[in-house]
């Protein structure tokens, strides 16, 4: 599947658009959305150094993080996003990072796969509303 797009920092997909995307092709870009509002939220923060950016960011978007952020952001979640969601949780990975187990992995790529279908169809307030659910404690 080949788009044209003519913005590449904030595309909307149509709907047999998102449908020929894959839910890792979600997640691979889920994660890049989900890391980049975690930069930008760490910034409003006055965090400035960049060696304490970058631990916290690593601390954020972790695949643990990500998987316990699952569990704040669940019951938030309308019959779409679970859908997404579960798509996510249930593919198949042929590889998990060392530092996180299968079902940490599977959650977190369910998270990425939930971020990046918002950020497809445009839901701009909506990953919003559930990053800032899934940051609420402090860092």
């Amino acid at each position: 599947m080949e788009l044209i797009l003519t913005d590449y920092l904030f595309p909307v997909f149509s709907p047999t658009d998102l449908q020929n995307t894959s839910v890792l092709g979600l997640a691979h870009l889920g994660d890049g959305v989900y890391e980049l509002m975690a930069r930008t939220w760490l910034l409003s923060r006055g965090i400035a150094t960049s060696q304490s950016l970058h631990k916290k960011t690593v601390r954020l978007v972790s695949a643990s993080a990500q998987a316990r952020a699952c569990l704040k952001i669940w019951e938030l979640l309308n019959d779409d996003e679970r859908a997404v969601f579960l798509r996510g949780r249930n593919t198949q990975v042929r590889t998990v990072p060392r530092n996180a187990s299968r079902d940490e992995y599977q959650h977190a790529t369910a998270l990425e796969a939930l971020f990046g279908f918002l950020y497809l169809t445009g839901q701009r307030q909506r990953l919003n509303v559930l990053f800032l659910a899934t940051v609420s404690e402090p860092v």
